[in-house]
């Protein structure tokens, strides 16, 4: 209820200019175009025997996630196939237009859970529109623990059987999934972001060390630190003597009631200790959460901070030219007020919205689906905002 009291105040500013329709949160993860839905992996089977009274019982089909798609891939570098879990974002049926991409590591488990934050981030402003691709090994009935031990552990550990193929799992993404993706999608080859939780997030650290520059933003829960005594610690030492940039927004979180609290520290504090520029470094500790429930937290900070827009700081004299009174509806005007160095909206209940700047003429509203931005006329003086809302966008009149 006070969530709804927040989004009625706030869309005010145009409610009454053009009717608005909020879309269920996770619409915006739903494109129109689906083709093959991607099934949700490990769903409860049904049988005759759990149907009292009813041996003809014929179970229902499984649960599958609305506007996801589903692609094989054969890899020639480890010799098995694969399955590509795609979700497409809310406008790319828009042809002119391409995406950032995410990448996720264990998809078999997380892709309907990533799928989920994904679309409620969205709803709630803090992500753009991302093409998320989830990875899993394919085939018959593969067995997920030997083959993400396998593919996701950088060095061979006597007694942990399979282990050491981080390298030509990296190579996979790098020579067979990215270009199968860019071929078929229309993302960015300048926006890629790496997602993975434990032996994932290993992997996730082990991948930006060694191929950096393949992905630009880097998200991860849980990352098991302490493999191979550390083998981390050493891999960031190594890239550390030869590099004094890493130019990647990187998010790692651990789970409060998990081990490896000392370890994670540490390889944090090291990290930070290099001061690297370009790198935009943030973590957290999940309070009350435990080493698998922290992605459900984890996760969709990690994407609020991975895709966290920059916040600019004008001058006086270019916010005061947009300050006034503007008309939000037939009867119901809002005045914008600087305070100090940042603009407010104030609406008719007495409501104040700050109003963050992305650019000269862009501002956003935390936490909202709520992108502003102000036009002028040729003499340069400003006629009105713009707005674009989840639902639609109008032009709210600057009167006064």
């Amino acid at each position: 209820m006070h969530r709804l009291r927040i989004l009625i105040v706030l869309t005010t500013l145009v409610a009454s200019l053009s009717p608005i329709v909020f879309g269920s949160e996770d619409a915006g993860s739903h494109p129109k175009n689906a083709l093959t839905m991607a099934p949700i992996q490990r769903a409860t089977e049904l049988t005759n025997a759990g149907q009292p009274g009813n041996a003809e019982f014929t179970p229902p089909p499984m649960v599958e996630i609305l506007g996801t798609q589903c692609l094989t891939i054969r890899s020639n570098i480890l010799g098995m196939d694969y399955v590509l879990d795609v979700n497409l974002p809310r406008n790319y049926q828009d042809s002119t237009r391409t995406f950032p991409v995410l990448f996720l590591i264990d998809s078999q488990w997380d892709f309907p859970l990533v799928n989920a934050v994904y679309g409620e981030q969205y709803y709630d402003g803090f992500v753009p529109e991302v093409v998320i691709v989830g990875i899993r090994p394919g085939g018959p009935h593969p067995n997920y623990d030997s083959l993400r031990t396998r593919d996701l552990t950088p060095t061979t550990v006597g007694q942990v059987p399979y282990s050491g193929g981080a390298s030509k799992f990296l190579a996979f993404i790098k020579q067979e999934v990215i270009p199968e993706i860019e071929s078929k999608y229309r993302v960015k080859k300048d926006d890629r972001a790496l997602m993975g939780s434990s032996l994932g997030g290993l992997f996730t650290l082990y991948a930006m060390f060694h191929e950096t520059s393949l992905f630009n933003r880097y998200i991860l829960t849980s990352p098991s630190v302490s493999w191979d005594n550390g083998i981390l610690f050493t891999y960031e030492k190594e890239y550390a003597s030869k590099n004094s940039s890493l130019p990647v927004k990187l998010f790692m979180a651990r789970a409060e009631l998990e081990g490896g609290a000392p370890e994670f520290t540490k390889f944090v504090d090291q990290i930070k200790a290099r001061a690297y520029s370009g790198l935009d470094f943030q973590t957290s500790i999940l309070e009350g959460m435990g080493h698998s429930g922290g992605k459900s937290i984890g996760y969709p900070r990690g994407l609020q901070a991975a895709y966290a827009r920059s916040v600019v700081s004008l001058g006086p004299a270019t916010l005061d030219a947009y300050v006034g009174k503007y008309q939000l509806g037939p009867d119901v005007t809002g005045n914008l007020v600087r305070e100090g160095s940042q603009l407010v909206m104030i609406v008719p209940d007495g409501t104040r919205v700050p109003l963050l700047a992305s650019s000269e003429r862009d501002f956003f509203v935390k936490g909202i689906y709520l992108f502003l931005r102000f036009e002028k006329d040729e003499a340069g003086l400003v006629t009105g905002i713009h707005v674009e809302q989840f639902g639609g966008s109008v032009f709210v009149k600057k009167i006064k």
